[in-house]
C-alpha cells in the first residue's frame, strides 16, 4: 500500500477501480485537519487527466508495472523516443504523458531512466533523484545588492525555468532535485 505522501511524479496507482499515473505535483496544504497533496493524475486507461487532493491518511493499492532501464535517444516533435540498452527496442512516449519529467531530460543525456509499462503501454518514466542541467540564461547577480539568501530565475537547457543563487551564470552546470524541481548545488 501507498500512502498519499509517497505519491510522486511518474507513480502509478490505484484510484477506486481506475489505474492512475502522478504527472505534476501542485503542492501541499496544511490546516486545521491533516496534510492534503495535491497533484494532477492521470487515468492510464482513459487518458483523461483531472486535478485531485489526497488526504495524508489516504492509502492507495500500487499497481504491477514491467519497468524497463532505457535511455533518452531522440525527441520527434511531441513524442519522446527511448531506447532499451540490452535489446535495443524502442519506444515512443507523447510528452504529455511524461508530465513534468520533460524538464529534466533531453536528448544526448548519458543517464538511464525507468519507463513504466502498463498492459504493453509505455505510460510513464521515473528519473534519477537528482540530474545535472545547463544554465542558457539568466540575469546576472549583482554582488551586495541582497541581505539574506538571494535567487533569480535561470532558464535550463530544457527550457525549464528555476530559482538559482546569484552566483550561478549562464553556461554553469547545476544539480536538480527532480522529486520538486529545485536547485541543490553546483555540478562538479
Amino acid at each position: 500500500m501507498l500512502a498519499a505522501s509517497e505519491l510522486k511524479v511518474g507513480v502509478v496507482f490505484m484510484n477506486g477501480n481506475d489505474p492512475m499515473i502522478v504527472q505534476r505535483m501542485l503542492g501541499n496544504k496544511s490546516g486545521r485537519g491533516s496534510m492534503v497533496f495535491r497533484m494532477r493524475i492521470k487515468n492510464i486507461v482513459t487518458g483523461q487527466t483531472m486535478d485531485a487532493g489526497f488526504d495524508s491518511s489516504e492509502k492507495f493499492q500500487e499497481v504491477d508495472l514491467d519497468i524497463h532501464k532505457v535511455k533518452l535517444s531522440y525527441i520527434d516533435g511531441e513524442s519522446y523516443v527511448f531506447m532499451d540498452d540490452e535489446t535495443y527496442e524502442q519506444f515512443e512516449i507523447s510528452t504529455e504523458d511524461l508530465g513534468d519529467n520533460v524538464n529534466y531530460i533531453a536528448a544526448g543525456d548519458e543517464f538511464t531512466v525507468e519507463l513504466t509499462f502498463y498492459e504493453g503501454k509505455p505510460v510513464g518514466i521515473k528519473t534519477p533523484v537528482q540530474v545535472v542541467r545547463e544554465i542558457t540564461y539568466c540575469e546576472p547577480g549583482i554582488k551586495g545588492d541582497t541581505s539574506g539568501k538571494a535567487t533569480k530565475a535561470a532558464t535550463l537547457d530544457t527550457g525549464f525555468v528555476v530559482q538559482v543563487p546569484l552566483f550561478c551564470d549562464i553556461g554553469t552546470k547545476i544539480m536538480l532535485d527532480t522529486r520538486d524541481g529545485s536547485f541543490t548545488e553546483r555540478a562538479k
